[in-house]
């Protein structure tokens, strides 16, 4: 008798289905010589402090750091009924081997190590390793089962991940915790994924946009464009100067063919960060429904991090295309029309096309995510509608990922003009290759065939743009994924094959983790959903050191534990240099530094730094006012900014602190003129504050205003 231990109850269902062990027990299924049953997510956990020692109920900060010398680890409260049975299958005497059939990847691998041995068990297991729950590979995978000995080493990483980030966790929100007399939440991953939302928030609050001009030139069917001037009077001169020359010269011209590739097949991230610009889903939301779609047979194996496929697939692919053109698109490509003749596709040409997606040596754990082949339109249309749209997402991406280049071909025209440089760039398509599913939305102009050097061209007319410099974007969940994914690159090797902040199963359950603490929050923008860090996360990111927020340290981190999968890293000089790092903050953590940017004791919330004489700024129901003894305070219904038609906010405040000046689009005259104007702040000698206005050269009327 054989024991198979899943990780979810629903895998193990399908698991015994395929294998003929259909009798269903109390926690596990029986039959055809096997039992089958599941742990519940992580039923061992590591033991609290408290368990090490009763004086680590308290939290001290004379007590750190807590380093354990054993680690030890107990049972989940709300799981141990489930631990028990598997314990008992485990000890029966009809059982003489078992199968790992848990999630294949590291954490997986983990849950089942543990149970594993808090069980006592010493019978043999083989690894079961599959990418989809479709019956074929579940079969291959029983037929192909692993000597457990080669996923050691993968173990031994999970290990020293889950153990690095107890030894930091613990001890680093112990730490700021009783520095600040308050919870502090600090995380080897999520603190510096935190740290990245709040230099972003912090960067647009610092931002200063400038004005600039351009003078745009109408040729025949099309427009050329200056550089970037800073003042109107420069532009107006220069188109003043333009249309008395009547004609531009043209000083180079290059057309060439271009062509542009197709996008590679999804790994997890790539597809998180795809269905949030096109469906705004969250990465757990994706996650979700593509575990769901998973465990439907519907999707293979999610939590990959390739976006290629083995060499072997090479003779499956072109079938599993074909299927979705008619299921997906609702076409056959073997059908030929006019009007489609040079995007359909036959069988040689399709032969050819999918060598873009195989390449064996890019394959890590996983292959990048594939829709299997029970999917129909039918079937499709069955589904909850989040699963669909995502589903069809991944459907069409494969479509896309093994189709031809789209070409075209690229004009770029640079003419001289009144003393300055003009540039125009057009585009013409030739095919739309992959294209053809994913439009280019941009509207490119064809400028005109001939285009040479010393050539004169007429003008016709022209006229003066003026723009603004805009700040840094707030991230999306979809940009701030790819922050993580990248996070550190520029200080990591080339041949680094894992890179970034968390990996590709864990980045969803960090944004989430943030989210639930409070420590960033979703705010609605338009069509899209931004994330804001919050007054308790920026404070957490002020409080700790650099080596708790730097997401190139994190990211090393991460690489260490592939080198410690590929056994070239040992996991005890790991564990030492992380025990190393949490000795040091403890004994460098400096709680004056960190008062400053703590809560002052009346309780109101420290919004920044007063400019006068250092203390804290608190926002108070009426205003913000300094308690560190002088004057400045700037009430909410301070006259001087309602005149201009504004309100007093905490960001704008928070500018004023920060820079002394705050950039204001639309201000209002008594008159009902709109203007923008900088917001000017200085402090008397007893700190009370002083507000002026400068203009934009450009705004036709001008005012300033003073009040003391």
């Amino acid at each position: 008798m054989q024991l198979i231990i899943t990780e979810k109850p629903s895998v193990a269902k399908t698991l015994a289905e395929t294998i003929g062990a259909g009798s269903r027990r109390n926690g596990y299924f029986v039959g055809n010589g096997c039992l089958v049953s599941w742990c519940l997510g992580h039923l061992v956990e590591l033991a609290m402090p408290g368990e090490y020692n009763p004086k680590y109920a308290r939290w001290q900060k004379e007590q750190l750091p807590i380093i354990p010398t054993e680690w030890k680890y107990h049972i989940a409260e709300k799981t141990a009924a489930q631990f028990q049975t598997l314990k008992e299958l485990m000890e029966r005497e009809d059982v003489e081997a078992l199968i790992c059939a848990t999630d294949a990847g590291r954490e997986g691998e983990l849950i089942f190590r543990l149970v594993y041995e808090m069980a006592g068990c010493q019978k043999p297991f083989r690894r079961l390793w599959i990418s989809s729950l479709e019956e074929d590979s579940i079969r291959e995978g029983f037929r192909n089962l692993k000597p457990s000995t080669e996923y050691d080493s993968l173990y031994e990483a999970a290990l020293c991940r889950e153990r690095a980030d107890w030894l930091v966790g613990i001890n680093a929100t112990r730490l700021f915790s009783c520095l600040h007399g308050h919870t502090m939440n600090v995380g080897r991953v999520v603190t510096p994924t935190l740290q990245m939302v709040v230099k972003r928030e912090q960067e647009i609050a610092a931002f200063v946009p400038e004005a600039f001009y351009t003078v745009q030139l109408a040729m025949d069917g099309f427009t050329a464009e200056s550089g970037r001037l800073k003042t109107s009077w420069e532009a107006s001169e220069l188109l003043k100067n333009c249309l008395a020359d009547g004609t531009a010269e043209v000083i180079a011209a290059e057309t060439k063919d271009c062509r542009e590739m197709p996008p590679h097949l999804f790994d997890l991230t790539s597809l998180q960060r795809e269905a949030n610009k096109k469906y705004g889903f969250t990465a757990q939301q994706t996650l979700d429904y593509a575990q769901s779609l998973y465990e439907k047979k519907l999707l293979t194996y999610p939590r990959t991090d390739s976006c290629y496929l083995a060499d072997d697939k090479a003779a499956f692919l072109p079938g599993l295309v074909r299927g979705l053109y008619e299921e997906i698109l609702g076409e056959d490509e073997d059908d030929e029309d006019e009007e489609d003749e040079e995007d359909s596709i036959d069988d040689e040409e399709l032969q050819i096309l999918v060598r873009q997606v195989l390449n064996s040596s890019k394959v890590t754990d996983h292959e990048a995510l594939l829709p299997t082949k029970k999917v129909t339109g039918a079937l499709l249309n069955s589904l909850p509608e989040g699963e669909q749209m995502l589903l069809r997402l991944v459907a069409m991406r494969v479509i896309e990922a093994v189709s031809e280049p789209h070409c075209y071909r690229d004009t770029k025209v640079k003419l001289s003009c009144g003393g300055s440089e003009f540039t125009a760039q057009g585009r013409e398509e030739i095919s739309q290759g992959w294209r053809r599913y994913e439009p280019d939305k941009k509207e490119w102009v064809i400028l005109p065939e001939g285009l040479h050097t010393g050539q004169r061209l007429p003008i016709e007319n022209g006229g003066v743009r003026e723009g603004r410099t805009k700040p840094p974007a707030r991230y999306t969940e979809g940009t701030l994924l790819r922050a993580m994914e990248t996070a550190g690159n520029e200080e990591m090797p080339e041949e680094a094959e894992r890179k970034g902040i968390g990996t590709t199963a864990t980045r969803a359950s960090i944004i989430e983790k943030l989210i639930k603490g409070n420590f960033i929050e979703r705010k609605a923008s338009k069509n899209t959903m931004l994330l804001i860090p919050t007054e308790k996360g920026v404070f957490l990111i002020s409080a700790v050191p650099e080596s708790l927020k730097s997401p190139s340290l994190t990211a090393e981190w991460e690489q260490k534990l592939l080198l410690i999968e590929k056994k070239e890293l040992g996991t005890e000089a790991f564990m030492n240099e992380i025990a190393e790092m949490t000795e040091r903050i403890i004994r460098t953590a400096d709680p004056q530094t960190v008062k400053l940017h703590s809560r002052a004791d009346t309780g109101y919330p420290v919004i920044g730094t007063c400019p006068h004489c250092g203390g804290d700024v608190t926002e108070r129901p009426k205003g913000y006012f300094c308690t560190g003894g002088c004057h400045f305070s700037i009430w909410k219904d301070n006259r001087f900014i309602e005149r201009l038609g504004k309100k007093v906010t905490r960001s704008l405040v928070t500018d004023l602190l920060v820079k002394g000046s705050s950039y204001l689009y639309g201000c209002r005259s008594p008159k009902g003129f709109k203007y923008n104007a900088t917001l000017n702040m200085t402090c008397r000698g007893d700190g009370k504050p002083e507000f002026d206005l400068t203009f934009d050269k450009a705004d036709r009327e001008k005012k300033k205003g003073r009040r003391k």
